[in-house]
């Protein structure tokens, strides 16, 4: 074997354009250059080695491809462009790597490799990166570079990706051509087909549209719709139940995003219905109206999709902006009707006033508006009965007082200001006004009035507009609502990235830590430090765990919990916890039904509320425990509709105040003053009732005490289960271990336990890798590997190894619960462990893993 492959190449002498080049370097200096049309390293030319020392220091992405086919090499930069691709592109033939955009990129190699320089700028170009066909941009050159004789041998590449800068772009021209198109359309079906032809154009969709939603008639109907040449139009009424369950996600005012409607859950069943209309992906974005889905956004593509969170944001403008538009155009149509009621009535009146006419009367009489003659001094010379109707004064009483007096103090020179300016300029005019009822309360009335040819009174027409006001106050009310659960989850995606990433940190802390314990190889003032460090270690977990509750990642073990028999266990270590000047009373019935929850966390987010009520009591006081069965028939802002177990934590402490109330159970938010609590305890049970399916209901005033609710979702008893003994100690393996795990030092903690354990360890760092490792028939009797990983996770490794190997157990190691993509089947451990925890996971796993089949 040459000197290069067996490690002892030169790097100071003819290698040394190899020195540096971080990953993509490290790589290509223990690359196996035998099957790569580029040969050995020690046989390139200078000229190649020239222009590969310059890109592997370079910050900038570029490549290099050599000789007839073309051989592939790049640098750090580069590699994040590759995505899935590297590192197996080092050395591979461009055609192979990039065969998807060969057909945009092939002119312009020829150009290059005859000798021609090329530069494109924003080139579109559909890769696979990543497993699934993505529209991206690219700026870049192609040069051709000479060897030795003069001859071009290869061609050198700087490049750019501009996918953010384009769909960037694209958004705001989209977004000034629809304020550009919509300026001057009346037809509200106009400006629903404009903005989705925008939309469906900018997107590069098949189709795009905006529907009406009917809640009770399960249907959305289309008024008018973009598509491409070669597809349907979809105008008209569909049926949701037609195409699937994710119409129950559009209703909840989600947004639904459908990769592939025949790997989504929610339309495989359906597939055949998108596919008779062209559909294999699509986007729906709700809008909303006083919390309620009133009608969607929709884009459809005819190949899988996945969608970019750039898109989603534009579907979201174009959304809100046709639906205001729309609106707008509704409410002008409606005020140039009310106009013209207005001018007819001004027609009318003045024409009755004249002749007296019986008509007249009956106009008067039967009107649902509020209508009046009046002066500019302030007195009215005659009203309708809707003036009794709607505000409970009678004629005698509204003829009496000036028409000032019923006006709101507020609103009364602002409606004389109004009145006046209509009597100098002669012109109609409109105001909003609060007007008082004969029973002391207040109607909100929009007026249209006009000055009469005489220049001394009026027309007034009034119309009661307290529910819209109404409305509109209780819509304000949702939408700050809306706000405050934004922020709550960005902040808990925040928290529980950061916890994750902590996880991995800790995990080879408490190993270590752990093994220095177990081995006792130093002295009493060395364990001391290491006792001092675990235990800083086991804060550290247990503030993670409680990042994790807050953000809803924490890994749960939901089960059936007798609540009742829980309350009554604690109540003795509540009671040790708040001290003697506190009075601990239980109310709690015996025959609750099952609450589904996690008995352990359970049992720590009660006593973190015991906790808090004591701390809000400082003089003492009475803290009252007490559970109940509730039945939520209709759903609000915390509750879904259901069956549940309340918990009800109350004391009599010093409360909140409105503005301490509104942050109690944000991450880090704490009243205690520095040192005196993490701030997490409050947001830790928040998030442990919104993972299990239930709600956190915080009711307090300040000087009154607090009350917190704690809802869990009913569940069936749990079956009864033999209790089996299980030794854990005496199931040592003695068989192979394949290990899994990319970050290196979790890889060599975990492996130190495994040794201990009496394994064999395979350490591999990817998924891939440990598929080639089984498909070699490498005996193997267990199976340990981390979750997210580059590449194919751990669930799908486990799924892939079910498949061709179901009698070799597989354990997840995970740095928090992550949920989706894991089978509630597949065993599972949580960072960071110790090795007693790994030895007790490992012996609920089939024998096989323990007893070492093929040791």
């Amino acid at each position: 074997m040459a000197d290069w492959m067996s490690g002892r190449a030169d790097w100071t002498g003819q290698f040394n354009f190899l020195n540096g080049g971080g990953t993509v370097g490290a790589l290509m200096r223990a690359h196996d250059w035998s099957n790569s049309p580029l040969g050995q390293p020690e046989d390139w030319p200078q000229s190649l080695r020239s222009v590969v020392g310059l890109l592997l220091n370079s910050k900038f992405p570029m490549f290099v491809a050599w000789g007839e086919q073309l051989g592939f090499l790049y640098n750090d930069a580069y590699a994040d462009i590759l995505g899935a691709k590297h590192p197996r592109a080092l050395g591979a033939r461009f055609f192979d790597i990039w065969s998807e955009i060969w057909p945009d990129i092939s002119p312009l190699i020829d150009a290059a490799m005859a000798g021609e320089a090329t530069y494109r700028e924003n080139l579109p170009l559909t890769m696979n990166r990543h497993g699934h066909n993505e529209y991206t941009w690219f700026t870049f050159s192609y040069s051709p570079v000479r060897d030795e004789r003069g001859h071009v041998a290869g061609m050198f590449c700087a490049v750019a990706e501009t996918t953010s800068q384009v769909l960037a772009a694209r958004r705001r021209d989209a977004l000034l051509q629809l304020d550009e198109r919509l300026r001057n359309v009346a037809d509200t079906a106009d400006i629903s087909f404009i903005a989705s032809e925008l939309l469906g154009k900018a997107l590069g969709a098949s189709r795009a549209g905006y529907g009406a939603i009917d809640h009770e008639a399960g249907t959305t109907f289309v008024e008018r719709n973009w598509f491409a040449p070669g597809y349907d139009n979809l105008a008209g009424l569909h049926h949701f139940s037609d195409y699937g369950s994710y119409v129950d996600d559009l209703r909840q005012g989600r947004v639904v995003t459908n990769t592939d409607v025949e790997k989504d859950p929610r339309t495989a069943a359906n597939a055949g219905a998108f596919q008779a209309l062209g559909i294999r992906a699509h986007l729906d974005l709700p809008i909303t109206e006083n919390g309620r889905t009133v009608g969607q956004m929709f884009v459809h593509s005819p190949v899988p999709r996945i969608w970019r969170v750039e898109e989603i944001a534009l579907v979201r403008d174009f959304a809100e902006r046709t639906h205001a538009a729309i609106a707008r155009r509704a409410a002008e149509h409606e005020l140039r009707l009310s106009e013209g009621r207005l001018r007819q009535l001004n027609e009318t009146l003045a024409a009755q006033v004249e002749a007296r006419s019986a008509e007249r009367d009956r106009l008067w009489n039967l009107s649902q508006d509020m209508l009046a003659r009046a002066d500019y001094d302030g007195m009215m010379s005659a009203v309708s009965p809707a003036w009794t109707r709607i505000l409970g004064w009678s004629e005698a009483e509204l003829l009496a007082r000036g028409y000032s007096t019923f006006m709101h103090p507020d609103d009364r020179q602002s409606t004389l200001t109004a009145i006046a300016q209509m009597a100098k300029t002669s012109q109609p005019s409109r105001f909003e006004n609060r007007i008082a009822t004969v029973q002391g309360g207040w109607k909100h009335i929009e007026w249209t009035v006009a000055p009469e040819p005489d220049g001394e009174n009026f027309i007034a027409v009034g119309r009661d507009i307290s529910v819209t006001k109404s409305r509109e106050a209780e819509l304000e009310v949702a939408r700050e609502a809306l706000r405050q659960s934004q922020k709550m989850e960005a902040m808990g995606q925040l928290t529980g990235g950061v916890a994750h990433d902590f996880n991995n940190l800790l995990t080879p802390i408490v190993g270590a830590l752990d093994m220095l314990q177990r081995r006792e190889v130093v002295g009493d003032r060395e364990k001391r430090l290491i006792a001092g460090a675990a235990q800083s270690a086991e804060r550290a977990k247990v503030l993670v765990q409680r990042l994790l509750a807050f953000a809803r990642r924490q890994p749960l073990q939901p089960v059936a919990v007798d609540v009742s028999q829980l309350v009554d266990n604690m109540a003795e270590l509540m009671s040790s916890t708040t001290g003697p000047q506190i009075k601990v009373l239980v109310d709690v019935k015996h025959d609750l039904p099952p609450a589904k929850a996690d008995q352990n966390q359970l049992e720590m987010a009660l006593l973190n509320l015991a906790v808090n009520a004591r701390d809000a009591m400082p003089n003492g006081g009475t803290l009252r425990i007490s559970a109940s069965a509730e039945t939520q028939l209709e759903a609000d802002r915390e509750i879904l509709p259901g069956q549940y177990v309340r918990i009800s934590v109350a004391d009599t402490g010093i409360g909140m105040d409105e503005a301490t109330l509104a942050r109690a159970v944000e991450p880090f938010f704490s009243t205690k003053g520095l040192g005196k609590g993490t701030g997490l305890g409050l947001s830790m049970v928040h998030g442990l009732a919104s993972q299990l399916g239930g709600a956190l209901i915080v009711n307090s005033k300040l000087g009154l005490g607090t009350n917190i609710e704690l809802w869990l979702p009913q569940t069936e008893p749990a079956p009864d289960v033999p209790n089996i003994l299980r030794d854990a100690h005496s199931l040592r393996g003695r068989g192979t271990a394949l290990l899994v795990d990319d970050e290196q030092f979790v890889r060599l903690s975990t492996a130190d336990m495994l040794v201990d354990l009496g394994y064999r360890v395979i350490e591999v760092t990817s998924a891939e890798q440990a598929l080639e490792v089984v498909r070699d028939k490498t005996p193997i009797d267990l199976i340990v590997t981390d979750h997210l990983m580059s590449g194919m996770s751990g669930a799908e490794l486990a799924r892939t190894i079910r498949a061709i190997s179901p009698d070799i157990p597989v354990l997840i190691i995970s740095g928090y619960s992550e949920v989706e993509g894991i089978a509630a089947d597949l065993p599972r451990l949580t960072k960071p462990f110790r090795k007693d925890e790994l030895m007790t996971c490992l012996a609920t796993l089939k024998p096989s893993a323990i007893n070492g089949a093929n040791a």
